[in-house]
Formats: C-alpha cells, structure tokens, sequence
C-alpha cells in the first residue's frame, strides 16, 4: 500500500455512532452514522481491515469534533480536510475534488458535476459511481449531489436514501417525500 498503518476511531454523535480512520497523509475511510458502535466499527474494518485502534492526533480531533457539530444541526466546511485517497481511480479524485466544492445547504447534480470536469452528460453515470464508491462521505460530500431533476438518486451509505434525505434536511434542504421506488435504490 505504500502509506503507514492506518489507525481508526469510533465516536458518538447526535446523528449516531460514526467511525474514521487516517495515515499519516490524511483521513482515508469514513463511516456515517449507524445505531451502534459495534456496527460502525464492523462497517469500519470492512473498508479497512488493517487498520488498528488509534489516538488521533489533533487534526484528526478536529475533522471529529467538526462532525459532531454537523450533526448536532450546526454548518460545517470539510472542503479543506486533508484526505489521503491514494487508492483512488485518477478520474473519480477529479470528481471528488469537484464534489467538495459543494458547500453546506447547497445541491447539485450528476450531471452537473461531469460539465464542471468538462466531460459530457454521459460521464453522469461515471460520476454517480464515484459518488457510491466515495471512501470518506460527508468529508466529500456525496449526499448533496443529485440525479437529474432534483430526484434523491443513490446513496450507499446506512440508511440509503432516507439518510442522504436526512442530512440535506440537517442542513435546511427539503427535496419532499421519498417516492416508493428510490426507498432502497442503490448504484
């Protein structure tokens, strides 16, 4: 892997138990809120199966104490959280590098992002990939991207849609009842 062990985290937040983990370039796997810490860690070391319990040092205090103030209902900017995505494809670290841009209340969609890259509207999909496979959702954050027409689209995290539904309202974005067939729509 050519990067030093990675170390992890699990913490409480209003939203539910999250898990991080980090080298030392950055934080590279983040876990959204599940019900228990158990269940954030076994969905934690799925990702990360090397990764061994750590002490954060303060950057990494930080990014968890930001995220406990963005699920307590407060704004937060994670665009310039230092991430290490080496294992990432080249295109989709373009992507995400776009996606971060997204700001807090704020949404966009596939499509709009594959323009922003200056691919066509056929790169949507590609981008609607990389947002499923994105390593450190909320940090990029993938539940502010949209499918075409403002629909939910996927979301791969716990809780599929209705949790992407769940931080956008965090951050005051009402997109209305979830229809029947996007409840457990994935990529």
């Amino acid at each position: 892997m050519g990067q030093s062990a990675q170390r992890y985290l699990v913490f409480e937040t209003a939203g539910g138990y999250c898990g991080i983990a980090w080298s030392d370039a950055g934080i590279t796997r983040f876990q959204l809120p599940t019900h228990s810490a158990a269940a954030t860690e076994r969905n934690l070391l799925r990702r990360v199966p090397e990764a061994v319990p750590g002490t954060p040092r303060v950057e990494i205090d930080e990014v968890v104490a930001a995220v406990k103030r963005y699920f307590a209902g407060e704004a937060v900017d994670f665009s310039h959280v230092a991430l290490d995505l080496g294992d990432q494809d080249a295109f989709f670290r373009q992507i995400y590098d776009v996606a971060r841009q997204v700001g807090w209340g704020e949404t966009t969609t596939y499509g709009t992002l594959a323009k922003q890259l200056g691919a066509g509207p056929e790169a949507a999909r590609d981008v609607g990939q990389a947002m499923a496979k994105n390593p450190v959702a909320l940090l990029i954050p993938c539940h502010r991207v949209l499918a075409a027409g403002g629909k939910v689209g996927g979301f791969s995290a716990p809780g599929g849609s209705a949790a992407k539904i769940r931080m956008l309202e965090l951050e005051g974005v009402h997109l209305g009842p979830l229809p029947p067939e996007q409840q457990s729509f994935g990529f």
